[in-house]
């Protein structure tokens, strides 16, 4: 009968919910980070009119020129077979 399992490698599940628990808890730093970070800047905006004008006109005008450069863009498009 094969083995399957390495026993160097150690257990296979015990493996997976390790990783699965170290994604988890990065995932949740990370957008505990986002959350915080987008709340101050939320913040500043509201009390400063001008620099929420500006971030408005900054990011219309950056999806603007996504939006030519995607409309222009001549390349061909990758088909998997």
């Amino acid at each position: 009968m094969p083995q399957f399992v390495d026993p160097s490698m150690g257990h296979v599940l015990l493996q997976s919910l390790a990783l699965g628990s170290v994604q988890i808890a990065v995932g949740t730093l990370v957008n505990g980070l986002i959350v915080i970070s987008a709340g101050a800047l939320a913040a500043f905006l509201a009390r400063r009119p001008v620099w929420l004008r500006v971030q408005r006109y900054v990011t219309g005008t950056v999806l603007g020129a996504f939006a030519v450069s995607m409309a222009t863009d001549r390349s061909k498009a990758v088909v998997s077979a």
